[in-house]
This record gives C-alpha cells, sequence and structure tokens, in this order.
C-alpha cells in the first residue's frame, strides 16, 4: 500500500517515516514539505494513506484536501485547535496530535488497516471545518491545473452555477466546485450577504438599490454589474446595513 506523508516540519517527517518502517507492507512513496509537492505527489502516486499536517505555509492541509476529486484516506498529524479535533473524530480515519510517540501512531495505522468499510467522508470533514473556523480569509481552487489562492477582499460576488459556483473578481471570473450554502458558511461574519439564491455579493461594493420586478431589487455594484435581490435577500441586506 502506498503512502504520502505531507509535514512542512522536517522533523516530524523523519519521526513518520521512522515509525513507518514498523509496516513492512506500506510502502513510503513520498514524503512532501509543503501543499503544492503534495497535490502534485498525490495526483502523480494515487496513494492509499496519506499522512497530512494542517497548519502549513502556502496552502493549509483542508486547502489542499479541497482541490482533490477523490482523496485518499487521511491520517491527520496536527496540532490544531480543539474544534478541530471534533471534526477529526467525528469524520476522520484519526489524528495524531503533535507531540505524538510510536505507540500511538502504530495505533492509528493499525485502526486504518482494520477497516472494513470505506473512508469516512472527507467532504463532510470539510464541511464541519469550515463552519467551525467561522472566518476564511481566502478561497483556494485549480485553474488551468495551477492552484490559483484568491483573497475574499478580492472577491465581487459569488454566482451558483449548477454543481459549481462562479467566483467573480475583477481580474476574472473562476469555478469552485462548492455549493452557495457552503460558501455562505464559510463566509459568515465577514462582508457578504446573500442578496438571492443564485448571488452572495460582497456588501460594501453596492452603490445603490434600485427597484426591479415585484418584491425585488437590482443591486448596483462599483463595478458596474447589476445582481436581482430578491425578497428574503434585501431583508438580509437591509440587517447587514443597520438599515
Amino acid at each position: 500500500m502506498k503512502i504520502i506523508i505531507i509535514d512542512d516540519e522536517p522533523l516530524a517527517r523523519g519521526l513518520v517515516e521512522e515509525y513507518l518502517s514498523s509496516f513492512p507492507n506500506l510502502e513510503l512513496v513520498q514524503s512532501c514539505g509543503d501543499g503544492f509537492e503534495g497535490l502534485k505527489a498525490i495526483q502523480t502516486h494515487k496513494p492509499d494513506l496519506i499522512f497530512l499536517d494542517v497548519q502549513m505555509p502556502k496552502i493549509n492541509g483542508f486547502e489542499l484536501l479541497e482541490l482533490l476529486e477523490n482523496p485518499p484516506a487521511v491520517i491527520f498529524t496536527t496540532a490544531f485547535e480543539a474544534y478541530a479535533i471534533q471534526a477529526f473524530e467525528a469524520h476522520a480515519i484519526d489524528y495524531l496530535l503533535k507531540p505524538f510517540g510510536r505507540e500511538r501512531f502504530e495505533k492509528a495505522v493499525k485502526k486504518w488497516l482494520d477497516l472494513q468499510q470505506p473512508a469516512p467522508d472527507t467532504k463532510a470533514l470539510l464541511e464541519t471545518v469550515a463552519a467551525g473556523t467561522g472566518q476564511q480569509n481566502r478561497i483556494v481552487l485549480k485553474e488551468n491545473n495551477k492552484i490559483k489562492i484568491i483573497p475574499t477582499k478580492q472577491v465581487l460576488y459569488l454566482e451558483s452555477a449548477d454543481d459549481y459556483v462562479k467566483i467573480h473578481t475583477a481580474e476574472g471570473s473562476y469555478l469552485k466546485n462548492k455549493t452557495m450554502a457552503e460558501f455562505e458558511k464559510l463566509l459568515e461574519g465577514q462582508d457578504f450577504v446573500r442578496i438571492h439564491r443564485s448571488y452572495l455579493v460582497q456588501v460594501s461594493l453596492i452603490t445603490r438599490l434600485e427597484p426591479y420586478e415585484k418584491d425585488s431589487q437590482l443591486a448596483i455594484l462599483s463595478s458596474g454589474q447589476r445582481l436581482p435581490v430578491s425578497k428574503s435577500g434585501y431583508s438580509k441586506l437591509k440587517l447587514a446595513l443597520g438599515l
């Protein structure tokens, strides 16, 4: 079975490599120092299991998993906050809270080897963690096989597009395989309001509202876009603006 380690700490990677030597049936195919390298390694080797750190530069462990269409089984190696530990317990195979020893490591690996069911739902894990953070200041996606990081401050609005969400910025538009409801949770507490079932907009960019059809309005953005505002969206907008 093929294994990949993804962790920005050389000592942590070395420790996992050492502990893996107790499992001769597991083949370490690559050890990666960041999420970009890890993503390429997963796409190349298609591992059965990855040991994944959460807090890494460039892109973190959760963002890496979001970029994968079919994530492999994951054991997290992390010193992450308590809210995420609850998510790991609910949706991940296991997590190793740093610093961890050989006995705890072997217990996690044996748990994975003994699984007689499909790997836990990684998407459910990501949704739980996103809801727990409440504040996310960037969106990570793949564009033409390259990773693009978009600060949420640069997002003009988001638009529903079937199974995707179209992210509109001044530079252009990008697709992300996520639902509007997920983005609404993700951006909760920031300057975004769901003005329509198909639109989530940065409120500070709205310059004025104009009457449109019955019980609806048009939001005019500083960039010139004209977006429909539903009756329920208008109520949310008024609340956000303190009207």
